[in-house]
């Protein structure tokens, strides 16, 4: 493990460095969605939801899917639907030990995020399910988030790493397919052409 000799450890330390944040940023904060924010979560098809359990581990998982399919129910809650994945249920695991969850929602080609963060629970309420089914098929379970703020992330994070600007994208024709990583990481002894398959089937079939 690496040791540091400079460490900041306290809000004082913190703040001798950084300065407090002007009202112009702590305004901007909502604890209600207004129309700005429902627009915004209706055009995004793609979100990373943080969780963490009651130890305090953190987890981040992606989650996309057409643009709007989280749905805004009312200005303080929304509904994200579970499509099929490999059952690890990493979030909702988390969500039963603690309910906290963070959100930051994006828009292909728009530079700003939506950052959302509030209480969870998971639903299987049929008509919900229903409601946000793709190709005829419902998802099994919804997470719903009780909003407690909601705020606009400004730009420079997007532009710095150039992230919709796929003239600059970095290549990664030398790093490894999902299948590589995983026989690796599992020790496996199924070939990596054979795990490719299985991802490739996976992609194919179990969308929704």
């Amino acid at each position: 493990m690496n040791k540091f000799s400079d460490i900041v450890e306290s809000r004082d330390q913190l703040r001798s460095i950084l300065n407090e944040p002007s009202e112009l940023v702590i305004s901007k904060s909502l604890s209600r969605l207004d129309r700005h924010c429902g627009a915004f979560i209706q055009r995004s098809p793609f979100i990373l939801l943080a969780s963490a359990d009651g130890a305090g581990n953190v987890d981040v998982s992606p989650k996309g899917d057409p643009s709007g399919f989280v749905k805004v129910l009312d200005d303080a809650t929304l509904a994200i639907p579970d499509r099929p994945g490999n059952n690890r249920a990493d979030t909702m695991e988390n969500i039963l030990q603690n309910p906290n969850v963070g959100l930051i929602f994006l828009i292909p080609g728009k530079s700003e995020t939506l950052r959302i963060s509030g209480t969870a629970q998971i639903v299987r309420d049929e008509s919900l399910r229903q409601s946000m089914a793709i190709n005829g098929r419902s998802p099994k379970l919804v997470i719903i988030v009780n909003i407690s703020e909601a705020f606009f992330h400004c730009s420079k994070c997007i532009i710095r790493s150039k992230l919709w600007q796929p003239e600059l994208w970095p290549a990664v024709d030398d790093l490894p397919r999902l299948a590589r990583t995983m026989v690796d990481a599992g020790n496996l002894e199924l070939t990596e052409q054979q795990m490719h398959e299985i991802v490739l089937t996976d992609e194919r079939e179990r969308l929704y």
